[in-house]
């Protein structure tokens, strides 16, 4: 099974709120999960990002793939230097 790091959208119509979550590759975006990492708020200012750094890096290890936008909120939250640092 390929697993995804990716955003799920949650939050009323033309106020989205996004989950990062662990997902089967072929599961589709607001479907089944495996497991949530973290939220991130893109309409607050500044934007809110929460992420489990632990989590991440686990499913890291594991070989899940982050997708482009995941990667980047990865990096500010620090979860990439962690993954990098265990290696």
């Amino acid at each position: 099974m390929a697993v995804k790091l990716r955003l799920t959208r949650v939050g009323k119509t033309k106020q989205p709120q996004y989950r990062i979550v662990a997902a089967d590759a072929r599961s589709p975006r607001d479907g089944r999960f495996i497991e949530i990492l973290g939220h991130y708020n893109p309409r607050e200012e500044p934007s809110v990002l929460k992420v489990d750094n632990d989590k991440a890096v686990k499913w890291l290890s594991e070989g899940a793939q982050p997708t482009e936008r995941v990667r980047k909120l990865l990096e500010i939250s620090g979860a990439i230097e962690q993954f990098k640092a265990a290696k």
